[in-house]
């Protein structure tokens, strides 16, 4: 196992990461600006115009070091990776069941369960930290749809049903998320979900860290050995890791209230964003470091993982989630246990 989720991002446009003997040399207008030794790293993720050499390439597929590559935006474009490692027997269990309509609802209704659920706890929190400053009887309206939510979870629904229950959930999810930003609501709210491209700040914070998150999913789901590209909730679809986005689920209301809580602690400003001709929104430069260095922060915070009962960071929830699919996999556990916080 590992002990943390070690990642360097690159942000600056223009930088060129190189192989330096063990290190990886960040160089910026030919000039190393700095040097990372590859053993303390788990994964280097670039944004936007981030140059790479083959030697450096090399050396990562061999260390098993995740690249990847993404958007100044933070759209996922590609990712380079060394040879397949884990077990065979395991993938062609994964590819079996897959296959296998009352497995697929059963783990889509789990990773739907472990959602719908810590969105709730999301606006329960809401209501216990602000409840004098939001709208408590919207917030509580959306409490107590998505206990319904729930509740029909726990009925055993077949795949279409369950999708249907998590559009439903998140429908009314959103539809209460607004209240929970409190500063600056001129620039900051969310009338409904969008992305490609984000059309408001809060939704540009959002899709901002769905990548960041689902970036190391699939970095714990391909360290385990299974394949990211086979989902259950979400079905096979070239260039989509619908394995990683199964198990995204549960952790996007992380996401979430960190993209709140940057906002309602003024760390986030309107100004951080740009708004162009067509209404798409960006982040600037120095917003995304500020997004990149918070978001790294909460991984090394420690939790008590529900399941398990163990201390531990943040960042190594992401491994357990896919080392515990993966002994669901095997028959060692009855069922998929999401992480629902508390």
């Amino acid at each position: 196992m590992k002990k943390h989720l070690n990642t360097l991002f690159v942000t600056t446009q223009g930088a060129y990461l190189a192989k330096d003997g063990e290190t990886v040399a960040v160089r910026i207008e030919g000039e190393t600006a700095l040097r990372v030794p590859v053993h303390t790293l788990d994964s280097l993720v670039c944004f936007g115009n981030v140059g790479c050499s083959p030697f450096l390439m090399g050396m990562c597929g061999e260390r098993q070091v995740g690249l990847s590559f993404l958007s100044e935006n933070g759209r996922f474009l590609a990712r380079v990776q060394g040879p397949t490692s884990g077990n065979v027997l395991l993938r062609r269990e994964q590819y079996r069941r897959a296959d296998d309509p009352t497995f697929s609802s059963a783990v889509a209704g789990a990773c739907v369960l472990g959602k719908i659920a810590n969105c709730k706890t999301v606006l329960l929190r809401a209501l216990r930290d602000h409840g004098a400053k939001i709208n408590q009887q919207a917030i509580q309206e959306a409490i107590d749809r998505l206990g319904t939510a729930i509740r029909r979870l726990q009925g055993g629904l077949d795949l279409d049903s369950v999708r249907g229950v998590e559009g439903d959930a998140a429908r009314v999810y959103f539809r209460a998320f607004d209240h929970l930003i409190i500063r600056d609501k001129d620039h900051f709210f969310l009338r409904q979900r969008n992305r490609r491209p984000p059309l408001d700040r809060i939704n540009c914070l959002l899709s901002f860290l769905y990548t960041l998150v689902l970036n190391d999913i699939r970095s714990a789901v391909e360290a385990v050995g299974l394949d990211p590209a086979v989902g259950y909730l979400h079905r096979d679809r070239p260039g989509r890791a619908g394995l990683a986005l199964d198990l995204m689920e549960e952790f996007r209301p992380m996401a979430d209230r960190l993209a709140v809580s940057l906002v309602n602690l003024g760390q986030m400003r309107h100004d951080d964003f740009t708004i162009s001709d067509s209404g798409a929104v960006r982040m600037t430069n120095e917003s995304r470091k500020i997004l990149l260095i918070t978001y790294q922060k909460r991984k090394q915070e420690e939790m008590v993982h529900p399941f398990l009962g163990e201390k531990m960071t943040l960042g190594l929830f992401f491994h357990l989630q896919a080392l515990l699919f993966a002994r669901y996999l095997r028959c060692e556990l009855d069922g998929y246990p999401p992480v629902i916080w508390k």
